[in-house]
């Protein structure tokens, strides 16, 4: 077999070194090329890290054991030989920065993993890399500021797959004061930000724009090097799969603090609309978290040992035994709701307002009929809210307590809005629905408590004249309402009359404690009509015009990009198969029913929303059972690999 001469460049050798020149021969495997570019290196250090990166084709030569002629190398092929792991900045929720070593080498779902492990954050495949966009990069450079950047690139690893405690903290950020700051800039929400700083943050102003933020976010199946990352580039890590299962303070410090912070600047900065009243209260849960983060080092529970968990778990299996008992008990009698309602169905041009009708509900269905003397009879309509979508639609000031449906139907989603007289009322027929939308009745024993909540939730928003206030001016010393409010609010109303309102607010959450005020602002931000959507501009088969698509959790929605309104709306559960073609860079989906919907991406790769797709519905078959054992070879498939299920 002729030899024949393969240049390398070997990164060590430093940039402006020549490239070495290698003799080999077709039949020569990829190890026993490495071998030959070590020896004539003459550089004694541990290569175990290395490997061969191929500039033309994009690729890694990662099968040491095949032959060149297999990997189809020849003599104008360019290779370098590089490490698999480089130092990368990664920009955290929190607005932190944080220098670590990534994998280069293999899919990016696993350097995702890789660093979520460093950072003790749960749940990896929540999250995922994300492009810092091109216009703040320049920017930055041209004002020629510096930011803070924690290194993380000597932190070292146990060899466990759980990591191990040591004060409180993972062992490993106790190994130096710098570390153990570092861990504390992760689990400890950070102070809000100077007005200017906000001012100079992009915020969306239309769907377009949030469209063109999911057009950054990486392949998961496909390394960084195959992406045009190089070391010492900078990324965003951010939660992508807007499901969240199994978050246990014990363990999420760190994950409840980042997803805290990604709320937080999804609703500063307008990403995630709110009423007023949501608003104020948002910023109160703020100030209250920004006080108590000063007094406390982290977010942390009760320590536990053995004997409290065991009883604690003793405790919690025994609720569930009594609640099973409670629902025997009322299964022979299910609880009704009747009252006078006032429904709407939106449509196109139309001007049609509220219409009072008298309803029922039962079991999970609600009836409508004329009058309450007809209620005995055949309703004007039965709607089966089992598998609905349901969402508040509220404001205490204008005293408006609406409950919004989008109830699955053969062609999409039929929405329907449920007025309700009063507070009391709302928050019974809300708590119902919620319930039915999981096929559960009112004689779950969740019920009186979902009804609870409800009732807190609006108690929260509240305004409480009574009661000792603070002066303004000293108001205007503790509070930066800038960074408490977004800034509509911020050109709605002066300072001076944020304050007293975020005051006032404060009242009803003051009493909590750190990791309270934390999950109550995470799950009022869950409970938003347009939490979790991801939008993409694409373009419909057989239409001519550009349309956005949203993606959730649960379902896709189909919105006109002219007037902002839902077309349709797509459950998973309906969803039979879905498949793209890679030839043409379309997504096609089948639904029950004979509904077919195919489409193209305009501002981002179809590969993104094949990954949404694939991740929800691999989000939607989790278990708590399964905590951190998740099959994980199948989120890659899902969201990564080019055939769908």
């Amino acid at each position: 077999m002729a030899a024949w001469d393969l240049s390398v460049i070997v990164e060590d050798l430093g940039p402006d070194a020549p490239p070495l020149s290698v003799s080999v021969t077709s039949e020569l495997h990829v190890g026993g090329v490495i071998l030959k570019i070590v020896e004539k290196t003459q550089l004694q250090r541990d290569w175990s890290d290395y490997a061969l990166w191929w500039e033309q084709k994009k690729q890694w030569l990662l099968k040491t054991n095949w032959t060149l002629d297999k990997c189809g190398v020849q003599a104008d092929a360019r290779l370098s030989f590089t490490s698999q792991h480089k130092p990368v900045r990664l920009g955290l929720p929190n607005g932190a920065t944080v220098r670590l070593p990534i994998c280069f080498s293999g899919p990016t779902f696993s350097a995702v993993v890789g660093v979520c492990r460093i950072l003790n954050i749960r749940h990896p495949e929540e999250l995922s890399f994300l492009r810092r966009p091109e216009e703040k990069k320049k920017k930055r450079e041209k004002d020629g500021s510096t930011e803070e950047v924690y290194d993380l690139t000597g932190v070292h690893l146990g060899t466990g797959s759980t990591p191990t405690f040591y004060n409180g903290m993972p062992a490993h950020f106790a190994d130096s004061p710098q570390t153990e700051a570092v861990y504390k800039m992760l689990s400890v929400s950070q102070p809000g930000v100077a007005p200017e700083v906000m001012a100079k943050m992009f915020r969306p102003t239309s769907l377009i724009d949030k469209a063109h933020i999911n057009g950054r976010w990486l392949d998961s199946s496909r390394s960084l090097m195959q992406q045009g990352i190089q070391e010492n580039d900078r990324l965003l890590l951010r939660f992508k799969y807007f499901t969240f299962i199994d978050l246990e303070p014990k363990y999420d410090i760190v994950r409840l603090t980042q997803l805290y912070e990604q709320a937080r600047w999804a609703i500063l900065l307008e990403e995630v609309d709110c009423t007023e009243e949501e608003m104020m209260l948002f910023a109160a849960l703020q100030y209250h978290i920004n006080k108590q983060s000063q007094s406390e080092t982290a977010i942390q529970c009760p320590a536990m040992d053995d004997l409290d968990s065991a009883l604690q778990s003793l405790e919690v299996k025994m609720d569930g035994e009594e609640s099973s008992v409670d629902m025997l008990e009322t299964m022979t009698s299910i609880p009704e709701l009747k009252a006078y309602l006032k429904i709407f169905r939106p449509k196109r041009l139309t001007l049609k307002g509220y219409k009072q009708y008298w309803f029922v509900f039962k079991d999970t269905c609600i009836s409508y009929y004329k009058s309450k003397e007809e209620g005995f009879g055949e309703p004007i309509q039965q709607m089966n809210l089992k598998g609905c979508e349901v969402a508040p639609d509220v404001n205490l000031a204008g005293q408006k307590f609406c409950i919004r449906l989008l109830i699955p139907a053969p062609e999409g989603m039929s929405e329907v809005y449920l007025r309700c007289d009063n507070e009391e009322q709302y928050a019974q027929w809300m708590g119902a629905c919620r319930l039915a939308s999981k096929g559960k009745t009112m004689a779950d024993s969740s019920y009186p408590s979902e009804v609870a909540n409800i009732q807190a939730f609006l108690a929260m928003q509240r305004t409480q004249p009574t009661g000792p206030q603070p002066s303004a001016a000293a108001a205007d010393e503790t509070i930066n309402t800038h960074s408490l409010v977004s800034p509509r609010y911020q050109k709605k109303y002066k300072a001076k009359q944020l304050t007293p309102r975020i005051l006032e607010a404060h009242q009803n959450v003051a009493q909590m404690s750190l990791l309270e005020a934390t999950m109550k602002f995470i799950q009022i931000w869950q409970a938003l009509p347009d939490f979790g959507l991801s939008y993409f501009v694409v373009r419909f088969k057989g239409c001519r015009k550009d349309e956005i698509l949203g993606i959730a959790n649960n379902r896709l929605i189909r919105i006109d990009l002219g007037v902002g309104d839902v077309v349709k709306t797509w459950r998973y559960n309906n969803m039979r198969q879905w498949n793209v073609n890679w030839d043409i860079k379309q997504v096609a989906i089948e639904f029950e029913g004979n509904v077919n919907v195919a489409f193209s991406c305009v501002t981002a790769d179809c590969k993104i929303v094949h990954e949404y797709i694939g991740g929800y519905i691999f989000m939607s078959t989790r278990t708590k059972e399964q905590g951190d054992s998740l099959n994980q070879e199948l989120f890659h498939k899902l969201t990564g690999g080019h055939e769908a299920l």
